[in-house]
């Protein structure tokens, strides 16, 4: 049990880790495109980000991560589908393209840049989930993300150069949503590779 809770720690700090990592990758595309604006007493990182914005994604990622094997055990349904790093991999780098398609292609309108990105979104979850708790939680989250976004916004925290949904851009749900089916398979590796440690040390034992 000792051993599965160590692994459980670490897979935990690994999601955070992932989390954070990403969270500096994407918002310097996003800044190096003014696409965020962020006050100026606030620049306080290299990578032009508020220092609070990677350890909060660090923490969703690892929430994320570890949520979605506990639902999978909760639903009884121990999820299969394409269950290997190099699918992890592969799905972690179509997130990545997806911000930077909501960063550097140029559309016509915000609209068509939404839809593209909505369905490159799915495309991503039929791709490399294809659960229904998977899209489940990544609607949730995405919806909680993005009214967590405008009130940061609402309040002055930082802000967009041409929001059209709100306070925001309209493409950010849709970015939530690849970010947290993301997570959860990395999230859903981990928990599996934790299960066969937990099998061979049991059998060692």
């Amino acid at each position: 049990h000792s051993a599965g809770s160590s692994v459980s720690k670490r897979g935990g700090a690994m999601l955070f880790s992932v989390g954070v990592f990403l969270a500096l990758v994407l918002n310097l595309l996003q800044v190096q495109r003014n696409v965020t604006l962020f006050p100026p007493d606030v620049i306080s990182s290299i990578f032009s980000s508020a220092w609070w914005v990677p350890p909060c994604c660090g923490t969703a990622a690892a929430m994320i991560g570890l949520l979605y094997p506990c639902i999978d055990s909760r639903l009884g349904e121990p999820h299969k589908f394409k269950r290997e790093w190099s699918s992890v991999m592969r799905c972690v780098a179509v997130f990545v393209g997806i911000n930077h398609a909501s960063a550097k292609v140029d559309f016509a309108n915000n609209v068509q840049l939404s839809l593209t990105l909505a369905a490159l979104s799915i495309g991503l979850w039929w791709t490399f989930d294809r659960s229904r708790s998977g899209f489940g939680l990544g609607v949730c989250i995405a919806f909680l993300g993005t009214l967590a976004t405008q009130l940061l916004v609402y309040n002055g925290v930082f802000q967009y150069t041409s929001p059209d949904f709100l306070y925001i851009r309209s493409w950010l749900p849709c970015i939530f949503f690849a970010g947290v089916i993301t997570m959860g398979n990395i999230g859903r590796q981990l928990a599996l590779y934790e299960y066969k440690f937990i099998q061979e040390k049991s059998h060692q034992d």
